[in-house]
């Protein structure tokens, strides 16, 4: 593995893979973009090895920003977890996405459309620089109720709880301490009882403008953040009546900014700029 600006071919005449690294509040990604590697396709396997934290690089998933199938969009984000599993949609990792497309057009600032999965979705720079910190808000899109709980979530020893949909499924429970919860023993239980796995968010509202949240991803395990996760949150609190329109979610890696629009959700949050990587590509 070879951190540098330079990319094309190795010196023995092997393709390379050029990368960058991001994170959004300690939610690591790896972002490949089509006009750095022509052909570019995801690959499990690769971002398996890419991914993992002794024997590859390190990262919670690696992100694709491949050629939009509308010309009127930026790009199509396809994200591939540490295990090699697909996500419909990341709100830390459409950040890191928008944040590596600005660099790699040379732009300081800007709005991006990005094709998902689950529809397109726009993001702005708010402030910060792309060659650091930057601030990105994204429309998140509208929340719909997620899958029926399982046995094992409604079991939970939880105050309130609730399935929401962001593009991605999420169980939200709310407890008196999240710090006081096993993530390791009670993350993967409850998600293995989802057929198609699911995102557990475990929060404390501490005011009518502030949440406490900690997560396990489907695909990713502990998390220092979870940008979905957090507008999942949101949706769920203020659905029970506990928070306003407007809030902020503190999690383990940081905070972001969660905004109820009417017709959507608004993330706003920081993306960081860590390194341009070159791996060894085929040959």
């Amino acid at each position: 593995m070879v951190l540098h600006r330079h990319h094309g071919v190795c010196s023995d005449g092997a393709s390379l893979y050029h990368l960058t690294k991001h994170h959004g509040l300690g939610n690591d990604f790896l972002v490949a973009l089509a006009q750095h590697t022509p052909g570019l396709l995801p690959d499990p396997d690769r971002a398996r090895r890419w991914c993992a934290r002794r024997e590859g690089i390190g990262a919670d998933g690696v992100i694709y920003g491949l050629e939009a199938a509308d010309p009127g969009n930026d790009t199509c984000m396809v994200l591939l977890n540490a295990d090699g599993s697909e996500a419909e949609i990341s709100g830390n990792g459409i950040r890191c996405l928008g944040q590596a497309v600005l660099r790699a057009r040379g732009l300081a600032e800007g709005s991006l459309r990005v094709e998902t999965v689950r529809g397109v979705r726009e993001l702005h720079s708010v402030r910060g620089e792309v060659d650091g910190d930057l601030w990105v808000r994204v429309d998140m899109g509208a929340a719909d109720t997620g899958p029926t709980p399982g046995p094992l979530s409604t079991a939970h020893p939880a105050r309130r709880r609730a399935t929401v949909d962001i593009g991605n499924p999420h169980l939200v429970l709310e407890v008196p301490e999240p710090d006081r919860i096993d993530l390791e023993h009670d993350g993967p239980a409850l998600e293995a009882e989802y057929p198609l796995g699911i995102n557990v968010e475990f929060i404390t509202v501490e005011s009518r403008d502030r949440i406490r949240l900690r997560v396990w991803e489907r695909g990713a395990g502990v998390t220092s953040a979870c940008g979905s996760g957090a507008v999942a949150a949101a949706v769920a609190a203020r659905a029970w009546g506990a928070v306003d329109d407007r809030v902020h979610v503190v999690m383990p890696g940081g905070d972001v900014v969660v905004e109820h629009t009417g017709a959507s959700m608004l993330l706003t949050g920081p993306s960081t700029f860590v390194a341009e990587i070159n791996v060894p590509g085929p040959t």
